[in-house]
């Protein structure tokens, strides 16, 4: 393995001599600068993975010498060493983005300590994360075995989110590909699970069953409202756990988690029923029954979600709300933008829910195009794309705004979404809907034992058309396709993001009650 090359630079080089071999013996190749300009032509001409910067030399000063550093050496850490303590001078050097500060006099285990910190941290980091899952996989892989619920499912779900995330910074491509085996694994046993017991969820008591998308206001919303207080309704569509759990370390710069639960979309895990359901406080059959006329169809063109906030106004009066709230959708940046400029507005209501389709559009766009394909090509750099957009969105702006004025803020979605792999064959009817996750219709042909079949919707709440509808539902990674030019159409939606099935992905989702921090 190739030695660490370092470069240290003090004008008193000849007193430091024992700490130069001290480190030449744990195996790093030091080369040495007695002032800034012998350091910087140096850098001209070598590659050095660090460089120790004496702050006080004759001529060029150290953080003269820093400033030259970094625009020939941007990556290189440098790390400051000074007999100054002075607050400016660190300021002036933090300000420089220098790597490390250190006062002299310094002993060699300091140098050793800011080198793994600077330069061997990513595999010591991989190492540690390594280590720690290799024990995990195993205790993870006995429970899969068990007879597991729905709050166990949940944990496990948490578990892998949280290696996913940490393999993520990690640079062992191996251990990716097991945790990816895992999670498949995993998600093969939740849809067993899923089938064995959806159905019997129904007519029972939350505890006895998940917290499931219409009770989300009833048990999230309407209880801070009791307790007099403001509350701003973040649902962002298409939003997984694992992309919330990078959203959040933004967020909690203005926002304390009071508390972060995982609930269970119901099916399909799919815009028009999820989120319908969640406003209306109400199951989609109960939906179709009670207001007829607020329920879309699947075949039905156009918006099937644009009477959200009717659907609110019939929940909240069933349970005797009085509150004044708003409702908002935005599909682009300019209503993003116009949302925050009316924040005042937004200060006058006891509730404003907000629904933000950037996820969704993200999931779609990289479905229909190559360059957003690239961009996310796999699941962390999709976390990376929604990180980025948010951080430069004006929901940003928004939050912190919210905080501000001491607005208590809930996060949720309707669903979350998987990259699928595996085209499933199904046959269908002219009038069986288009969604990859699942379908809808009269005379399907399938496979029994590939899909979660509901031949009886009224069991799940669903609504039907006529008295012969089933629902099929995709499991784990798979996705439905016609026979008709099978292969063009499996190999164009292979490894994209979908959603109306059963995965832990799509089914387990975030709901997060926030406080501000002032």
């Amino acid at each position: 393995m190739r030695k660490v090359r370092i470069l240290w630079t003090d004008d008193e080089i000849d007193l430091l001599r024992a700490h130069i071999i001290f480190l030449q013996e744990k195996g790093y190749d030091v080369a040495t600068a007695t002032n800034g300009t012998d350091a910087i032509q140096m850098v001209k001409t070598n590659h050095y993975d660090i460089i120790f910067l004496d702050e006080n030399m004759p001529g060029l000063s150290g953080l003269e010498t820093l400033t030259e550093l970094k625009s020939l050496a941007p990556n290189v850490p440098v790390v400051m060493i000074t007999k100054s303590e002075e607050e400016n001078i660190m300021d002036e050097a933090i300000g420089s983005k220098m790597s490390d500060y250190l006062i002299k006099p310094v002993n060699p285990k300091q140098i050793l300590l800011s080198i793994k910190k600077n330069v061997d941290q990513k595999r010591l980091v991989t190492q540690q994360t390594t280590s720690a899952y290799q024990s995990q996989f195993a205790q993870i892989g006995m429970r899969l075995n068990d007879r597991l619920s729905f709050n166990d499912w949940k944990d496990i779900y948490r578990k892998l989110v949280f290696w996913e995330i940490e393999l993520g910074d990690s640079e062992d491509s191996a251990m990716d590909e097991i945790l990816v085996m895992q999670k498949n694994e995993a998600n093969n046993a939740f849809s067993r699970y899923i089938k064995d017991n959806y159905l019997s969820w129904f007519g029972k008591d939350i505890g006895d069953r998940p917290l499931m998308s219409p009770d989300i206001f009833k048990h999230k919303v309407f209880p801070i409202l009791s307790s007099g207080k403001k509350v701003f309704m973040l649902i962002i569509d298409n939003l997984r756990y694992d992309q919330w759990r990078i959203l959040s370390s933004v967020i909690n710069q203005y926002y304390n988690s009071v508390e972060e639960e995982l609930y269970y979309s119901i099916l399909p895990t799919a815009t028009m029923y999820a989120r319908n359901a969640m406003f209306a406080g109400l199951m989609p059959s109960e939906i179709q029954k009670l207001y007829p006329d607020l329920w879309e169809h699947d075949d039905n063109e156009g918006n099937k979600n644009r009477h959200e906030e009717e659907l609110l106004a019939k929940q909240m009066a069933r349970y005797a709300r009085k509150e004044k709230f708003s409702y908002e959708k935005v599909n682009n940046l300019k209503a993003g933008h116009k949302v925050v400029e009316n924040i005042r507005n937004t200060l006058k209501n006891d509730l404003s829910v907000l629904v933000f389709n950037f996820v969704d559009m993200i999931s779609h766009a990289r479905t229909e195009m190559e360059l957003i394909k690239e961009l996310a090509n796999d699941e962390k750099a999709y976390r990376s794309l929604t990180l980025s957009w948010f951080n430069n969105s004006p929901l940003l702006e928004l939050i912190r705004a919210l905080a501000e004025n001491n607005i208590h803020l809930v996060v949720t979605t309707d669903h979350g979404t998987i990259k699928v792999n595996n085209p499933v064959k199904v046959i269908g009817d002219r009038e069986t809907n288009t969604n990859l996750r699942y379908k809808l219709g009269r005379n399907l042909n399938y496979q029994a034992k590939q899909v979660f079949d509901v031949t009886n919707p009224g069991k799940a709440y669903l609504p039907i058309r006529n008295v012969s509808s089933t629902y099929i539902f995709a499991q784990n990674d798979d996705f439905f396709v016609y026979p008709n030019d099978y292969n063009y159409y499996a190999n164009y939606y292979k490894n994209t993001f979908q959603h109306g099935g059963i995965s832990m992905e799509e089914m387990i989702i975030p709901v997060v009650t926030m406080a501000p921090k002032n």
